[in-house]
């Protein structure tokens, strides 16, 4: 594999969103997995660039065929990876970002354990119930069930190589890029991606 395989996961409204869009505008060598969900689109949101939207039976055609890397149920939705669409990348030499939840980090890492986990929190719970009620989008029972569905989710931020606290904007981007940069600089990542040098030179 030529490729790095980032996956970066978060609980809802610790700002998981906005850090990977500005990761993949400032480091443009990396390419961003669209998954596929059967949620239906926010306002905004168009088929093929946030998420290929999907019904559930589809979905379930898709589970059924095997084409994902990952899938998982949340908040009542499902979402999936696709896996040809990954390998094929990888084996190119680009750089693939995930963004999804631990469920599906567990799934990855089981196929790919050399794949980088960062996991995002917020800075207090406080701050994320603020993100999550001014995002304007749910109601006071979802965002409730989101708080709580959150407290679950960073239980499980021991499973990830990496944690950012999303507290200022600028220096939770400048945290990840610094782990995308590093890790390009791995030697097995080297190794790949200049095998005849390395050939000539050892």
């Amino acid at each position: 594999m030529a490729g790095n395989l980032y996956v970066v996961a978060a609980p809802s409204g610790a700002g998981k969103t906005t850090l990977v869009r500005l990761l993949l505008e400032h480091e443009p060598a990396v390419r961003l997995s669209i998954s596929t969900t059967t949620r239906a689109p926010r306002p905004g949101e168009a088929d093929g660039r946030e998420y290929h939207f999907v019904d559930a039976a589809a979905f379930r055609a898709m589970i059924d065929r095997h084409d994902f890397l990952e899938w998982a149920e949340v908040h009542g939705n499902f979402y999936g990876t696709s896996q040809k669409w990954i390998a094929e990348q990888l084996a190119a030499g680009a750089d693939v970002l995930l963004e999804i939840d631990w469920q599906g980090a567990q799934q990855v890492r089981a196929q790919f354990p050399q794949a980088i986990g960062v996991f995002v929190l917020p800075p207090s719970m406080e701050e994320l119930a603020r993100r999550l009620s001014e995002r304007g989008t749910d109601s006071n029972e979802v965002v409730a069930r989101r708080l709580a569905a959150a407290q679950a989710e960073m239980r499980h931020v021991g499973e990830f190589d990496y944690a950012i606290i999303n507290d200022r904007l600028e220096q939770a981007l400048e945290e990840l890029r610094a782990v995308v940069r590093a890790s390009r600089l791995r030697l097995a990542a080297q190794r790949a991606r200049h095998a005849v040098l390395f050939a000539r030179l050892t």
